[in-house]
């Protein structure tokens, strides 16, 4: 188990992942929240790139990691 969380709780990685049985309903809510968090994260990585360089670099290698 994790210490935190990063893009998801623990809950919503369970329900993405299909392990949790919730109701359509709920599990197309955790998605919409998913994708709007994903879509705010471009306002973060800006601020590491800009002023934390090497956070910067951790995370591309995180991501972009083939």
């Amino acid at each position: 188990m994790s210490s935190g969380r990063a893009l998801f709780t623990e809950r919503e990685r369970e329900i993405l992942s299909g392990e949790a049985d919730v109701k359509d309903n709920y599990r197309y809510k955790v998605e919409s929240v998913a994708r709007q968090r994903v879509q705010e994260l471009e306002a973060d990585i800006a601020v590491l790139e800009e002023h934390y360089p090497e956070i910067y670099e951790e995370l591309s290698e995180v991501v972009c990691e083939e």
